[in-house]
């Protein structure tokens, strides 16, 4: 109870949403910002004690990017990109030991509304292996999203390597081809994100697309 008094008076205001249990989960926590953000997150997605325990478990808030917490101290408008983890938690609940591309993919069509939620906001799946024609071949996007918050198309691509110049440049492929045939005027451009087993911060540096963003992925083992 001290904990919890201590707590309200750092806090400007407290959630009516959040149950006595929430804010057990809480009380540790010493950055203001941090508990924020958990209690905002509790909020809009209507999170029960496990998830919350879960999700601070998981250092959701330490692997926003710096700008994004920024912007969220001072209450400043969010884009698409700005509440995708880094690294992304990829629960692995069946415990495959060989990580090809294909097994990837299947893991995280087995937890999609995990994986939805690691990459933020407004996200939902439309269908993996998303056949294009371009000239007279096919080619087969990894997983194609869509963000109803911001309204935009997202091409999610999919490497077990460290992301290397050519993946730049075969998912702006996929991002303009959605441009082109599916999105309306009313909807904002296609995004890209490349999940990878290591980044290069030296070929993003490169990449004059900022629509495109690259992001590293982890394996959550089941025990």
């Amino acid at each position: 109870m001290i904990n919890f008094y201590i707590l309200k008076e750092k806090m400007q205001t407290l959630s009516a949403q959040l149950s006595w249990s929430h804010y057990c989960e809480l009380l540790n926590i010493k950055s203001t910002d941090k508990i924020s953000y958990y209690i905002r997150k509790t909020e809009k997605s209507n999170l029960s004690v496990r998830q919350l325990r879960e999700i601070i478990r998981n250092k959701e808030y330490e692997r926003l990017p710096e700008e994004t917490k920024k912007k969220l101290i001072i209450k400043e408008e969010t884009n698409v990109e700005d509440l995708i983890k880094n690294p992304i938690i990829i629960n692995n609940k069946n415990n495959y030991e060989i990580i090809s591309e294909k097994v990837l993919q299947k893991i995280i069509l087995e937890d999609i509304s995990n994986f939805l939620e690691e990459l933020g906001e407004g996200f939902t799946f439309i269908k993996n292996e998303y056949k294009i024609k371009i000239g007279d071949t096919y080619n087969y996007i990894d997983l194609l999203l869509y963000n109803i918050k911001y309204k935009c198309y997202v091409v999610i691509e999919l490497k077990i390597t460290e992301l290397k110049k050519e993946h730049i440049g075969q998912i702006e492929i996929y991002m303009n081809y959605i441009d082109r045939e599916l999105k309306t005027i009313n909807e904002d451009k296609t995004i890209g994100i490349i999940i990878v087993r290591r980044n290069n911060k030296y070929i993003m540096e490169y990449c004059s697309d900022k629509r495109i963003i690259s992001k590293e992925f982890i394996i959550n083992i089941y025990k």
